[in-house]
């Protein structure tokens, strides 16, 4: 039997066969490649410890007085959760929504890759890009989000070495801590604490749905950029839950994420400038680097506000303000750096250095007492030349004989430069250093008029010590932080520091209310007791107002971050119109508290006229001209009886009309025959009240004694 010979393929067939043999050659290759590549991938990875440590960060709380959050600072993450931990809605939210083949590819779906391929196909453009929950960990931990065909390769390679490497329960635990969630909040229990106050282990279904659904795109689904398009992204995930089979439908219509109530993130207003002053000190106070933080404040929300309205309604027009309130043990109750923070966050309350005009005359008269002056001592207000140095009063015109209160009250230049020449210079400078003063401070003549830098904190720092009875007082913002629910910072109040005998301070809150109820700070009233300085630079580039009352002590500024003039500005008119504006609400609750030396307001004060002796000093509105200097022939603010002319005579009957103010604005009785200014009884003028015996007064010279009234006096220094 003959045998058949076989029909030779066709050369097409040849070359299939041919083709399909090297085709599964190379996939041989490539899936060995691919396999070696994994692993080599897989020994390179951390490990998983190291991946929960890195990166480091923390979410901040910032709490105000009462409780409510002023502040959430981030990028941060929460506490890391184990997966043991981690609520299984919240678990099961994830996996729904993002990757619902989880548990069962090996770290790439082809599944979720071929429909991501027909999308594209079919709307032209990439929509989805099939990723896995482990792809999408690779990417976050270890690549960028650039959309490149290299990248996506990486991130592959990445994905099956993490599942080769890490349990589902681990991947899933990683990517859960470590997803971008939005509103900087890296993981689930910095997303939990920032849209719903609370950690993530208390995560109900709803919320837990609303943050499930951020992943896909944070910017556009944040409940603090848009809370009804979070709810209803929170609807969907909870639609694919019952799909999954994770809930029944009866428990998502009981989810019901409408009704969600969120926290309020908190606005860029003028708090910010006090937490960005606040929270650089955290550094100084705790060692914790890794746990959530909830910081606790001494910021009171009303009055934050209040002083935010006071600026913003006196500061005048270009010009900028700052206000710094502080309570009796140096809680910072309310701090503005300026007219808008959005617009510029440099705060002029802690940063800016400015010149303090006659506020601080403060410092000089500190020093005299202490050296044993009292407020009654009489003193000449005369011309006075000190090395080459010759300050003139604002008036253009000398009082004579007058005492250290009235002197003060009105701002008398040549009195401050006297004293400092008496006490001396470098005195004056350490005494300014000793209640808190930061910057340097010169030690030439004119220092006295506040020609040294100072800042608005360290000034208003300065007279709080005052108001409380000389005791130093330090400014503080923080006043506790936890961890986890533990206390790591209390605040505690150092109360030991006495920087002036108590009487000291005592004398000077007298000469500060006196510059309040009928000197150059009037608009500074408030109904209650006040005590408090004005500062006016010259040329008027500064206003200041510092002062207190019923514990609260507030500092204000007024200027042109470019220092430039501002026409009508005066210690005694803007800032001291912004501080009444604030305190008046700010104590309105507190118990009014008189100061140990009493002040009476007269009557003309409660009801002024033009018979008014004094006028309204230090907030008349002069005419000046671009250098603060009074214009020839204008008014100069000092309201003349029109029986006494321009000279100001040495009449009995003025001498007599200031005296019996001095008296009802003092509270004094001075018994009439025994003149003010006449010669005094030597014993009965050294002599030293109860406590002062630690601080024996320097012996004096003679002051000479002249009689003329006092002219209304701005605080403005010039030379």
């Amino acid at each position: 039997m003959a045998r058949t010979r076989k029909a030779p393929r066709s050369p097409w067939r040849r070359r299939l066969g041919f083709f399909v043999k090297i085709m599964i050659g190379l996939g041989v290759l490539a899936l060995g490649a691919l396999v070696i590549a994994v692993y080599v991938a897989r020994s390179q990875l951390p490990s998983f410890e190291e991946l929960k440590s890195s990166p480091n960060g923390q979410m901040i709380r910032v709490h105000a007085s009462d409780g409510s959050i002023i502040a959430s600072l981030g990028p941060s993450y929460g506490e890391w959760l184990t997966y043991s931990r981690i609520p299984g809605v919240m678990r099961d939210a994830t996996v729904a929504v993002e990757d619902r083949r989880f548990r069962s590819h090996l770290g790439v779906d082809p599944i979720g890759i071929a429909r991501s391929v027909q999308v594209r196909y079919e709307r032209g453009r990439w929509v989805q890009g099939g990723s896995t929950i482990t792809q999408q960990l690779a990417r976050n931990v270890f690549l960028s989000s650039q959309k490149k065909f290299g990248r996506k390769f990486r991130e592959w390679i990445l994905a099956l070495a993490l599942e080769r490497k890490f349990s589902k329960d681990q991947i899933l635990e990683l990517y859960l801590n470590k997803v971008y969630y939005g509103g900087g909040a890296y993981g689930i229990d910095a997303a939990s604490r920032k849209f719903f106050g609370h950690g993530a282990d208390e995560l109900n279904l709803a919320e837990a749905a609303v943050i499930a659904g951020l992943v896909k795109a944070p910017s556009n689904y944040s409940p603090t950029a848009d809370a009804d398009a979070a709810k209803g992204r929170a609807g969907v995930v909870i639609q694919q839950m019952v799909r999954n089979g994770y809930v029944t439908q009866l428990q998502a219509e009981e989810a019901n994420p409408e009704a969600l109530k969120l926290v309020q993130g908190a606005q860029q207003n003028s708090a910010r400038y006090f937490t960005d002053w606040a929270l650089p000190q955290l550094d100084t106070l705790i060692d914790e680097t890794q746990a959530p933080l909830e910081v606790w404040t001494t910021i009171d929300p009303a009055m934050q506000r209040q002083a935010d309205t006071a600026i913003r309604a006196n500061v005048p027009g270009g010009a900028q303000g700052a206000l710094v309130s502080l309570d009796r043990d140096g809680a910072v109750r309310a701090m503005v750096g300026g007219t808008d923070y959005v617009s510029s966050i440099y705060n002029r309350a802690t940063q800016a250095v400015r010149q303090p005009g006659s506020a601080f005359k403060l410092f000089v008269y500190l020093a005299a007492l202490e050296a044993g002056h009292k407020p009654e001592d009489m003193i000449v207000d005369e011309p006075v030349t000190i090395d080459g140095w010759s300050p003139r009063n604002d008036s253009r015109r000398n009082s004579g004989n007058v005492s250290l209160r009235t002197a003060f009250a009105y701002s008398l230049n040549t009195v401050a430069a006297k004293l400092g020449q008496e006490v001396g210079f470098p005195t004056i400078a350490d005494m300014a250093r000793r209640f808190g003063i930061t910057t340097p401070i010169n030690t030439h003549p004119a220092m006295v008029l506040g020609t040294s830098d100072v800042r608005l904190i360290d000034m208003t720092r300065a007279f709080a010590s005052v108001a409380s009875k000389g005791v130093a007082i330090v400014p503080y913002g923080i006043t506790r932080v936890t961890a986890n629910g533990e206390v790591i910072y209390q605040h505690q109040a150092d109360t030991s520091r006495v920087l002036v005998a108590p009487y000291v301070a005592a004398e000077m809150t007298d000469l500060l209310q006196t510059a309040v109820n009928t000197g150059t700070g009037r608009e500074a009233q408030i109904g209650r007791p006040v005590a408090g300085k004005t500062g006016t630079t010259t040329s008027l580039k500064d206003g200041w107002f510092l002062g207190f009352s019923s514990g609260l002590t507030t500092g204000v500024w007024m200027g042109r971050d470019d220092a430039r003039p501002i026409r009508g500005l005066h210690g005694g008119t803007a800032p001291a119109r912004a501080f009444a504006a604030f305190m008046r609400p700010a104590t309105a609750k507190r118990p009014i508290e008189q100061f140990d030396t009493e002040v009476t307001l007269p009557e003309w004060q409660l009801e002024p006229d033009e018979e008014s002796y004094f006028g309204q000093p230090d907030n008349s509105g002069q005419q000046v001209d671009e250098d603060g200097n009074p214009i020839a022939g204008a008014p100069t603010g000092q309201p003349v009886d029109p029986g006494v002319s321009d000279e100001r005579p040495d009449d009995d009957a003025s001498r007599q009309q200031l005296d019996d103010l001095i008296d009802r604005v003092t509270g004094r009785d001075v018994p009439r025959d025994v003149p003010r200014d006449g010669p005094r009884d030597p014993a009965a003028s050294e002599a030293v009240p109860p406590g002062r015996q630690s601080l024996p007064a320097p012996a004096r010279q003679p002051l000479p004694t002249v009689r003329q009234p006092v002219p209304v006096q701005d605080d403005r220094p010039t030379q």
